[in-house]
């Protein structure tokens, strides 16, 4: 490799400084969007209890019975996917704010289930369902799969963070030099 003294000297790979990768999901993940992201994950989170403890209670007492099952089981997945949900934004927040370390929310995360649901019954029975319930089960899914999403992100950051990779052009550079040290 020519210096700008006009001298030469062999180039080899580990003269390469480690590559790094900007992780876009563990920026995201303690960013403003997060904090908003917690927000609304956690006021979806009240006013779904509050609507199934209040008007919704009163709501599935008037369903007819194959209605009111559906209510049952739909109320239960909302229920669900919301703990879900607010569990892993707990678990990140406590990572944000210094509370554990990235390994052990990763443990703990393993924990929480952000498999996709869809509802619970056909559509025909879903538009007899009460609206706010039929609003509460959209809001949650779209919350889900944006929660689901981030996850996702953090895990393959994680994996990444794990096993640093070299340069394509080091590696190939590498292999020229060794073909030519023969």
């Amino acid at each position: 490799m020519a210096r700008h003294d006009g001298s030469t000297r062999s180039w080899s790979a580990a003269d390469e400084p480690e590559a790094k990768t900007i992780s876009f999901a563990d920026r995201l993940a303690a960013s403003n969007a997060f904090k908003s992201l917690f927000k609304e994950g956690m006021t979806l989170v009240e006013e779904a209890a509050a609507y199934l403890d209040g008007p919704g209670r009163q709501e599935s007492r008037q369903l007819r019975r194959p209605v009111a099952l559906a209510y049952a089981t739909e109320s239960m997945r909302l229920t669900t996917r919301l703990m879900q949900v607010a569990s892993w934004l707990l678990l990140q927040r406590a990572v944000n704010e210094g509370e554990l370390t990235s390994a052990q929310a990763l443990s703990e995360r393993r924990r929480v289930r952000l498999a996709e649901q869809d509802v619970a019954c056909g559509a025909d029975l879903f538009e007899e369902l009460p609206p706010a319930l039929r609003q509460f089960s959209l809001k949650s899914m779209r919350l889900q799969a944006r929660v689901a999403h981030l996850d996702r992100s953090l895990a393959v950051a994680d994996g990444l963070a794990a096993a640093p990779r070299r340069s394509a052009v080091a590696s190939q550079f590498a292999r020229v030099q060794a073909a030519f040290a023969r």
